[in-house]
Parts: structure tokens; sequence; C-alpha cells
């Protein structure tokens, strides 16, 4: 019989496979004490650990053919820098040295912090970060216990042809496994904003994730179907659901074939309304991939990285340094740059010195309030931008505000700064744009009020949706929660449209919801004519645009607009796409 399971789905695509499980023993972590005469050799078995973990990720990566993409191989690389990091060291080997404590216990206190650290974190892109903490330790506390290498590690092909099943996976996992031939896969665990989820959107990986107690209804070898955009997982499926589901994935191979001749040429709809196609980005690695699909430019450049796993922040040179970087990479395409837009929980970091507690950071000190409190923070980054405006088309965008008095400070503080480069004689774009994240219900309601103040807004829908709906999106029990076709939510995108619209300023949108191609008819029918998402989406939303007359769209926006639920406004996007894509 057909067991139907709903997961999330994180990576488009259908696989049909058998099932391999893999399953990580339990690792005991033990206390115990070491004799002050051995302390230095425990030491020296900690760093041994850590040189070896680097060795095998090193193996792995150096596994991945030349022709694979180099934003493939960065995953490996991020987790060889957080092994080189001394956040990740310097703890544990004081707590080694100070109370006498074993390496394994001591690098366990250390993980502890820092996950505590990520999990208070408000944006949930960081705060999944807690898992590449995660499986880095992991990784070293086998080596200290002896572990013999998990039998994925072992390269060859035994994997072929496989859905691959697990609790969680780290991205040497996903990477290794995807070179092995594995067409899918599962966890029980994990956040779409992970590492891992980010790696098969990538790789083009079909994979469904949250799939809880999976191993209770699917064993080893058993044939399964997993639909990677509904999240639905099929076990021992039916004649009747292979044949729908094979000729799914023939369609779909058609369908991706075709993607790539849209690289050149611009995004037209078919009344000729022109789209602008922006990347979202993270990392100054990821800027390559912004030729590669044709972008028109970087919608989000997120700046957090700068600030993570070090024991203090980075000073304007470096900020500048890194900009200059980035700006040569995308040889005169224009690059929006996100100021900091990190939590008060900083102690790890170099974002901020340790404070109370906040026992709902949520709502607490993040953001452009973090930034306006702690001007030593805000100012190097702001000067920065300036100066590196200079030498690029760059755009300024404040995170997180919520009402007029935090953005007349800011703009004030860019006016001191301005004063400042001139008296220096310093080169910079005097007319460089400023803008506004509108990722608050608040400031979604006055977008009119800040609209006449910036010079463009852009919508943050991943933080506006968890806040007018009050869900946490990467909580497993409340996320099936998270809406993006909530009426409410909609009338705040469609405020904030209207008002961008009426003040004559451009208005983008940069959150993932940007990115989903289902959505991209309704959002050109509000007015969206600025899309920013991974640049994985992007030659698939300029098939959608291409396809779509915007002017055929107001009757169903207007009934999309006067619908009173969610599934109401579901049922109403799925049949406009149905009908016209």
């Amino acid at each position: 019989m057909t067991i139907a399971l709903q997961g999330m789905g994180v990576s488009r695509g259908v696989a049909i496979g058998n099932v391999h499980i893999i399953e990580r023993d339990q690792l005991e972590i033990v206390e115990y004490q070491i004799e002050d005469s051995a302390v230095e050799a425990e030491v020296l078995r900690l760093l041994d650990a850590v040189s070896q973990g680097k060795q095998q990720l090193r193996a792995i990566r150096d596994h991945i053919p030349d022709s694979t993409s180099a934003d493939i191989a960065a995953f490996i690389d991020t987790h060889l820098l957080m092994m080189d990091d001394i956040a990740l060291t310097q703890e544990p080997i004081r707590l080694i040295k100070e109370n006498g404590y074993n390496a394994e216990w001591a690098l366990k206190l250390q993980r502890d912090a820092l996950v505590a650290a990520f999990e208070e974190m408000d944006d949930a892109y960081l705060r999944t970060r807690r898992d590449d903490v995660d499986h880095v330790v992991d990784r070293i506390q086998r080596v200290l216990l002896k572990h013999a290498p998990l039998p994925h590690e072992v390269p060859d092909d035994k994997l072929d042809g496989f859905i691959v099943l697990a609790d969680d996976l780290t991205p040497a996992d996903t990477v290794l496994m995807q070179h092995q031939g594995i067409v899918a896969f599962i966890t029980e665990y994990g956040g779409p904003t992970s590492h891992t989820a980010i790696l098969a959107r990538s790789l083009g990986i079909p994979a469904v994730i949250s799939l809880h107690n999976a191993l209770q209804y699917i064993e080893e070898n058993d044939l399964i179907i997993i639909d990677g955009t509904s999240g639905v997982v099929l076990v021992d499926p039916d004649e009747r659901n292979l044949a729908c589901y094979r000729k799914q994935q023939q369609e779909d191979i058609h369908y991706y074939s075709g993607l790539s001749r849209l690289k050149e040429g611009p995004a037209l709809t078919k009344d000729g309304v022109t789209i602008e196609l922006m990347a979202n980005i993270e990392l100054p690695r990821d800027f390559d991939t912004v030729r590669e699909v044709g972008a028109n430019g970087v919608g989000l450049y997120r700046t957090e990285f700068l600030y993570m796993n070090r024991d203090n922040p980075p000073d304007e040179e470096e900020h500048y340094q890194t900009y200059l970087k980035v700006l040569e990479k995308l040889n005169g395409l224009p690059l929006t740059i996100r100021t900091l837009d990190l939590g008060a929980d900083k102690q790890v970091d170099g974002g901020r010195k340790s404070g109370p507690v906040q026992s709902n950071p949520a709502l607490g000190l993040r953001a452009i309030r973090l930034c306006l409190k702690e001007p030593t923070l805000f100012r190097p980054q702001l000067r920065a931008i300036f100066r590196a405006s200079a030498h690029g088309t760059i755009r300024l965008m404040i995170p997180m505000l919520s009402n007029l008095q935090e953005m007349q400070q800011v703009l004030q503080m860019i006016d001191d700064i301005k004063a400042e480069l001139d008296k220096d004689k310093a080169d910079y774009d005097r007319d460089m744009p400023i803008g506004g994240m509108i990722e608050v219900p608040a400031a979604a309601i006055c977008a009119d009020i800040f609209a006449h103040h910036l010079d463009f807004l852009s919508i943050g829908t991943n933080d506006l949706i968890q806040y007018t709906i009050a869900i946490d999106r990467v909580n497993d029990e409340v996320n099936y929660l998270y809406d993006p076709l909530h009426p409410a939510v909609l009338r705040l995108i469609n405020t904030v449209l209207q008002a961008g619209e009426k003040a004559g300023i451009p208005v983008a949108m940069c959150g993932e919801m940007a990115g989903e191609t289902q959505f991209a008819p309704l959002l050109l029918g509000l007015g969206l004519r600025q899309f920013s998402a991974h640049p994985a989406s992007l030659l698939e939303l300029k098939k959608i645009i291409a396809e779509t007359d915007t002017g055929q769209l107001n009757r169903f926006t207007e009934q999309v607009l006067a619908a009173s639920s969610g599934v109401d406004i579901a049922s109403l996007v799925r049949k406009q796409n149905l009908e016209n894509y």
C-alpha cells in the first residue's frame, strides 16, 4: 500500500529510486579530568583532531570534478574556514588548560556556547548557521573518539541511483553523495535556509527536509518517489503514481534544458514591460554566479559574514577593501549593500560585546536599532560604502526600519559622513541612492512616509511574513503557518508597491518569495518590477516573465486582494498559473 508523507520541499524536481539510509552512530561525549602533566598532550590531541578533520574535508573537496561550479566547493571551504577559526579552538584549549577537561568535553562546551548564540539570532538565515557548527564539531569529535570514517565518505558507486535518507546531512555529505550518483535526499530535520538545502538547489538535487519520523515509515531499499517542489514523499508507489511522476520527470528535463537559452537579453513581459532581475548574494565568492545567469546586478548583498566568527568587528579599511573586490567582480553591474543586520546576541563574534540575554531577540536590539545604539559598529561601514561608491555603482540599503525617527537618524549620520569625506577631499558618489528594507508591518503600513525620504524601497518578505503572522519559520512546530499568500501579507505588499508608485521611486522584493516562480505572475500583477532572488531562480523567473501579459492580470489581482483566506488565494494562484503557463 502506498504511503504519502509530507515534508518541506527545498529543491525542486522529481526523483524515483530505492532508499539508502545513512545512520550516524551516536557520539557519546563524557567528561573526565586530565592530569596536570598530560594537559599539553591533550591540547595537542585536540589540535591534531582539527588537523585531521581539515584533511578529510580537503580530500572530499579534491574529489569534486574540476568542471564543478566554484560555488559548490565553497560550501566545503566554509567548513574548512570554521576549523581554522580560533573561536572554535581557543576556548576549548583554555578549558583544557585551566580546568583539566578532556578535549572532547571542552569542545562540546564550546559547541554549546556557539550554538546558543546562533539560536538567539532573529535572522532565520543566520540562525541556521548553527547547523554548520554542529557539522564541523561532529567531524572533529569523531576523530577524537577514533570513530571510523562514515561509509559514504569512501568514494565508490554504491549510491548510484539511490535516494538517501538521513536525520541530517552536511554540505560535504551532499557534495560527496551527489558525485557518487544519488538522485535525491530526504532528511528528518533541517531548515530551508540551511547550507545543505541551499546546496541541494545549487546542485539541482531534489530534496525534502523536515520529514519527521521518516525512519518509522521508510526502510532500506524501499522504492519511493519524492517531489522536491511540494515536499511529498510516496513510499511503495503503485504503477499509476510511477507513470505520473515519470511523465513529470520528462517534462522537467525538457523545461530546464530550455532555460539556459534565456541568459542573454532583457527580462521582458509579453506586453513589453521591462523587469529587473537582481541576485541575492552573501559571500564575495558568490559573485561569479551573477553573470552566469545574466542578472542585472545585485539587489541584496548581505554583509553579516564580515562580523562572524571573530573577536573584533571589521574596521573601515576591511569593509572598503571587501567592497572594492566585489565591485571588481561585478565589472560595472550595480551593487545594493545591506548594512549590518545582526541581533543583540553577538557574544562570540565581532558584532557586539556581550549584554543581557533577551527573552525575545526577534523583537529586540537588532539591525538598524543595534547600529544606531552602537555607532562605532555602524560608522566604519557607512564610510567604507561611501568611499567604495567612487569605484562603481552602489546603493545603500537600511534593514528593519520601523519608524521615521530611525530613518532620520540614519540620514543625519550619512550627512555627517559626507561632510567628513568632503573635508578630507575624498571621492564618493554624492548621489548614491539610499533605500530602506520594508520587513516590519509598521514600515509597510507607513511605506508612503518612508517613500518621501528615500530613493528606493525593498520588501524583505522573510521577516515581513514572520512578523505579520507572528510565527518563526524555522520552528518545526509552527512553520506550517508560514504563508506568503496570507491576505494580510499580500495587502501589506500591495501597500508598499502603491506607495512607491505614488512617490515615483522603485520598489524591489528581495525575500524568498521573489524567487518562487509560482508567485511571479501575482507579484507582476501587483506592480512589482524588480525581483532580487537566489541566482538559481533567475532564469526560470525570466521565462515566466516572458510568458506574462501584465495588462491581463488586473482581474486576477483584484480577486486575490478581495479574497479572505490564504487557501482561497492559493486556489486562485494555481488556477491562474495552470491556465497561462
